[in-house]
């Protein structure tokens, strides 16, 4: 799915028009991107987190000729999935939200005591193992 596909995609599920999903698509990967530019890690619960790593300069091998060789200091882009949608994606099944519900306020119960623990409730004794005599031949 490129682009214009997602933003079709997009525009269809929101009943909104195509326009306003781009503003609304460019404006969410503006925002990830200035946040993880400053350093700061946002994460998507369900999705993904996104993370700015500093790697330090560091002596490296070359393999082929064995020299050693200095690696500059860099910074790199990192992307991780998160569980819900690694199991999505492995299983081919996609957990479909339900929409927000009203919650529903909390009846009044009364506490119960708990019953007292009589013999009959409690686990039955183990039997007691009786040692065999052994008489030793010789």
């Amino acid at each position: 799915m490129n682009r214009s596909q997602l933003l079709n995609a997009l525009a269809e599920r929101n009943d909104m028009s195509r326009k306003e999903a781009d503003a609304v698509l460019t404006s969410l990967v503006d925002l990830i991107t200035e946040t993880v530019a400053r350093g700061e890690d946002v994460a998507i619960s369900g999705f993904a987190k996104f993370r700015r790593i500093d790697r330090p300069a560091r002596m490296a091998r070359n393999p082929a000729t064995g020299e050693t060789v200095k690696v500059p200091a860099k910074r790199v882009a990192r992307i991780t999935p998160l569980k819900a949608f690694k199991d999505a994606v492995l299983s081919g099944k996609v957990a479909k939200r339900a929409p927000a519900k009203k919650k529903a306020t909390a009846k009044k119960t009364t506490a119960r005591k708990a019953a007292p623990r009589t013999a009959a409730r409690t686990a039955p004794a183990k039997k007691k193992a009786t040692a065999k005599k052994t008489t030793r031949r010789r």
